[in-house]
């Protein structure tokens, strides 16, 4: 712009605000404030030509300024009477350290209303420098465009025009020129920590996903924290692309490799899965086979084996493993119900046995060899054919009939040896059959008392035998 120019109305000439506001302060249109009694050589003269208004020059060092003066007691540095004047011509000029410098024109009435336009110019050009200011504080914007632009106004501002401070403001634009540097500087070693900080949060989160992809077996909490990473990892920014795509390949290569390691693991499990299935599958079809048998004592014994084998064999998951535990169970149920049925069967028929041997037993036990020895061992030797025909009994009753019968049997052989005037020695074959059956009984015994079904049953048809020999012995002994 030329060193005068014509203005029109204020409405017309006035620039738009910024709102982005300043730290300098504008006065009131149509306002000028009064100077303070220091500033007397700045005054505007109330006559006289434009020579004569001319006030006493000031040094840079020696003008106050927004930049360097307190708030509170320099003026604001957009002060137009302070920094400006018009003259009756309407010629608006602004004071330097050079002296006054014409800026313009102002023909559109009151001469504090052309001041406030040109300090308005001042404030844009402030309202600028402070924004500068504080991004290059803040190191919000590029330092190198930031001194470009600050080196830019430091050379234009001392031309513009503009009636405020000019000098002081261009020197604070020259300042962030020089300060540019640093702040620069700053901003790199800011952005350098930033970026450190935020590679080693990467670099943790890779490291710990190594350390699951190595270690970790709990498969589902592991595949959910990593998830959780690779969310976090989008929240992590500020990294160069070439340390960020390594530590993604870290991050990548450790999650795939917890993929394979997992699949190996369910792969293998499903492949024990399947084995274990075929194993039980083929214990059941043994189950099946075995339970139509009426071996009950071979049968219980193989059925207890195959109990013990399916509980060597792996789990094939829940629902499976209970399906074909059923399908086990059901198989073994068969056997047992009908052993449990043969039992009773058994057991009913031992006690109608019981029951006709006590019936002998009571005749026998009605016998006296006192009147009649030779019938009474007639009659004896015909209830023991009987007693002997008759089949099993129960356990538990066993004894006692046998006890019954060998008290009838002495008490015969009593009266006989009576009349015979000595005593006969027992028979050995019958002490010896005795001694078996007692220990055939103590075998029993101990079989109950380990509740294994084969031993009990073997023990039973063990105690049976010798309990027939020691009958036929003791009947061979009795015919002697």
């Amino acid at each position: 712009m030329s060193s005068t120019e014509n203005v029109g109305s204020p409405s017309q000439q006035a620039p738009a605000a910024d709102s982005a506001g300043s730290e300098a302060v504008t006065p009131e249109a149509g306002t000028a404030a009064a100077p303070t009694p220091g500033d007397a050589a700045l005054a505007e003269p109330t006559g006289g030509t434009t020579e004569a208004a001319a006030p006493a020059r000031e040094t840079p060092e020696t003008a106050p300024h927004a930049a360097s003066a307190p708030a509170d007691h320099a003026p604001p540095a957009s002060d137009p009477a302070r920094w400006g004047r018009v003259d009756e011509e309407g010629t608006v000029f602004v004071r330097t350290a050079e002296g006054e410098r014409a800026v313009g024109s102002w023909q559109a009435g009151d001469p504090a209303a052309g001041l406030a336009h040109y300090a308005r110019r001042y404030d844009d050009l402030a309202t600028e420098v402070t924004l500068l200011e504080a991004r290059l504080k803040a190191h919000t914007g590029n330092p190198s465009e930031i001194k470009a632009k600050a080196q830019a106004l430091a050379e234009s501002i001392p031309g513009a025009t503009a009636v405020g401070d000019l000098e002081g403001l261009a020197a604070r634009a020259r300042a962030m020129v020089g300060t540019a540097d640093s702040a620069a500087a700053e901003s790199r070693a800011e952005k350098a920590a930033a970026r450190a900080a935020q590679i080693a949060r990467k670099e943790a989160l890779a490291a710990e996903a190594e350390q699951i992809a190595a270690e970790s077996t709990s498969w589902k909490a592991a595949g959910d924290r990593l998830k959780a990473i690779v969310e976090e990892w989008k929240t992590i920014r500020g990294i160069d692309r070439k340390t960020d795509e390594a530590l993604w390949s870290r991050f990548a290569a450790a999650r795939d490799a917890f993929g394979r390691r997992r699949g190996a693991h369910f792969a293998a499990l499903d492949a024990q899965r399947s084995e274990a299935r075929a194993a039980k599958q083929e214990l059941i079809a043994e189950a099946q086979q075995l339970a139509t048998s009426t071996e009950w004592g071979p049968t219980s014994a193989a059925m207890r084996d195959l109990m013990d084998r399916w509980k060597a064999v792996p789990r094939t998951g829940r629902d499976g493993d209970d399906d074909l535990w059923k399908q086990f169970r059901a198989a073994q149920d068969v056997f047992f119900t009908a052993r449990a049925e043969s039992d009773k069967v058994r057991n009913a028929e031992q006690l109608a046995n019981q029951q006709a041997k006590e019936e002998i037993l009571a005749e026998a036990e009605a016998l006296d060899p006192t009147t009649d020895l030779r019938g009474a061992q007639n009659a004896l030797r015909k209830l023991q054919e009987r007693y002997d025909a008759i089949g099993h009994v129960p356990r538990g009753a066993m004894r006692g009939l046998e006890d019954r019968m060998q008290a009838v049997e002495q008490r015969v052989r009593g009266a006989v040896d009576s009349s015979r005037a000595r005593v006969a020695p027992e028979n050995p074959m019958v002490t010896s059959m005795r001694q078996a059956v007692t220990k055939a009984e103590e075998q029993l015994a101990k079989a109950e008392a380990s509740g294994n079904a084969g031993r009990i049953e073997e023990a039973r048809a063990n105690l049976a035998t010798r309990q027939e020999w020691l009958a036929e012995a003791e009947k061979a002994a009795s015919r002697r």
